[in-house]
């Protein structure tokens, strides 16, 4: 590790790591064994915003989360957070971050305040004021009126809540979030979501890593998508969307098995490979004036019958089948 300390503050090539950015990194790689999970990061997030970092499971996030909460070592690159380096700055920097990882970090034997006073003490708290802390966070994360009850019998999202409430204690101005809604139920992300808005709008800086593509379309203000390791493209939702061009024709068949005859029929319309999927037909269009008549012509000239037609503007879903040639789900990395 004497090479990256001695290289802080420089990046890969020499490129400088960005003090006015909350969160820098600058050609990050780790290897396990004969697995690159990282290869040459570069990334800066600005103060109170959100960077998503999107990505498949094993694709890489959660390596590059536990490098920049100094919980793992780099092997190259050099990264700052809150202006302190994450090899050469550990103990500050651990004063000035907090985490919240895709498992709750709580105690299940002790209550909701019992966990957050506890966490108060270890950051060095009176235990008074600690206490005092811990019930403004689970009133702030609705869970007051779960203070005294044992962590053991809350549902999973009140677990998530507690445990983000948790990494909330010492204030921190840097907050990472690695796939924090993962298991959770629809009610429970939105909630969680809530709060997550709530904190950037007041000036927390948020690193969430997720394979939610709505999730990060809703909380990112900017989003790099990260495959094999690599960041492989990286803007704001709408910049990647635009990556993609033009507006997508959405079919809906009458029989899934004219899939393949509504492919041919619809080919002339796009320069791209239609995306076929239970009896759902995907394609990007050249132009959209007309779109619609010329695709409900060329299908029912093929004898094809249609349930439903619409055009609809890229989502990040296209983006990420586009950038990666696979849906954001799949991952073949452990």
């Amino acid at each position: 590790m004497a090479d990256v300390v001695e290289g802080a503050g420089r990046g890969r090539a020499g490129a400088p790591i960005s003090t006015a950015s909350a969160i820098s990194a600058r050609g990050i790689s780790k290897s396990f064994g004969d697995l690159r999970a990282l290869r040459d990061v570069d990334l800066d997030v600005t103060h109170g915003t959100v960077l998503g970092l999107l990505g498949p499971n094993g694709a890489g996030k959660t390596t590059l989360v536990r490098i920049l909460t100094t919980l793992l070592l780099p092997d190259a690159g050099t990264a700052s957070v809150a202006g302190l380096d994450v090899v050469a700055d550990q103990n500050r920097l651990r004063e000035r971050i907090g985490l919240a990882g895709q498992y709750a970090a709580v105690d299940e034997n002790l209550t909701g305040i019992e966990n957050l006073t506890m966490v108060g003490r270890l950051y060095g708290s009176r235990r008074a004021t600690a206490k005092a802390r811990g019930r403004e966070l689970l009133e702030q994360f609705d869970l007051l009126d779960a203070a005294s009850r044992p962590v053991k019998t809350y549902s999973g999202g009140m677990r998530r809540r507690l445990d983000l409430a948790a990494a909330l204690v010492a204030r921190p101005p840097v907050l990472f979030m690695d796939e924090p809604t993962t298991g959770l139920d629809p009610r429970s992300r939105l909630d969680l979501w809530d709060v997550i808005e709530t904190l950037v709008s007041e000036g927390t800086t948020v690193l969430l890593t997720t394979q939610y593509l709505d999730e990060a379309d809703r909380l990112a203000d900017r989003i790099a998508v990260i495959d094999h390791g690599s960041v492989i493209a990286e803007g704001t939702p709408d910049e990647l969307k635009d990556r993609v061009g033009g507006e997508r024709l959405e079919v809906h068949l009458e029989d899934a098995a004219q899939a393949a005859a509504a492919a041919r029929a619809l080919g002339p319309m796009s320069d791209e490979q239609p995306v076929l999927a239970d009896g759902l037909v995907r394609i990007g269009v050249k132009g959209r004036s007309g779109a619609i008549i010329e695709a409900v012509r060329l299908l029912d000239a093929e004898g094809v019958g249609i349930d439903d037609i619409a055009l609809r503007r890229p989502t990040l879903d296209d983006v990420f089948l586009a950038l990666t040639g696979h849906a954001a789900e799949d991952g073949d990395q452990p």
